[in-house]
């Protein structure tokens, strides 16, 4: 004899049904509701999130400045990436600047590998003069702002998702729990245990 696949009813919770019972209809109210919630607030987190990564970005490139440094020492030329075991093509040397409040400075920073002692060499500072990384270019900034609101959409969809599962467990646990209460009711009057 054939074995028969169960057949799915697509919406059966929402269907009206003898044996449908109230907490089937919470249950698909309740998964409804997460996944409506988790598609409006990931996007919510997400576009909130690339906001203010990219203002944040934007205030960072704007508080920088390029000035021209003065190496003060010949950056080596051989070294060796300890990870990759190539040669890096950028080292860090000793630099002179003066900042704008014309204070003299030194500090290290990354130049080009076997750039010669005097050369002038560009770097860039904060408002307070001291030395930073070069800032993100405007294309580079747009798309780790997309990447940061992508992730945080995800992670915030995830989350709400997650507690509609937590709740939907809930009623569905509540609901298990009274069953087995009426159970315990009805079972003794049919005159047999089972199980």
């Amino acid at each position: 004899m054939g074995r028969t696949r169960p057949t799915k009813i697509p919406r059966w919770r929402w269907r009206r049904n003898p044996l449908r019972r109230r907490s089937d209809a919470v249950e698909a109210w309740i998964v409804l509701i997460a996944w409506a919630l988790a598609t409006v607030g990931g996007a919510i987190a997400g576009a909130v999130a690339a906001q203010g990564t990219e203002n944040a970005l934007t205030r960072s490139r704007a508080e920088r400045r390029e000035v021209s440094a003065v190496l003060l020492e010949t950056a080596p030329a051989d070294v060796v990436d300890m990870t990759t075991g190539a040669i890096c093509s950028r080292v860090r040397a000793q630099v002179r600047w003066t900042d704008g409040n014309g204070i003299v400075r030194t500090d290290s920073a990354t130049v080009r590998a076997g750039t010669k002692s005097g050369t002038t060499v560009p770097v860039w500072t904060d408002g307070h003069g001291s030395l930073v990384p070069a800032p993100m270019g405007s294309a580079e900034a747009r798309a780790r702002a997309m990447l940061t609101g992508a992730g945080a959409g995800v992670c915030g969809g995830l989350v709400i998702l997650a507690a509609g599962r937590v709740v939907r467990r809930r009623v569905e646990h509540r609901a298990t729990e009274r069953w087995g209460e009426e159970w315990a009711q009805v079972g003794p009057r049919w005159g047999r245990r089972t199980g």
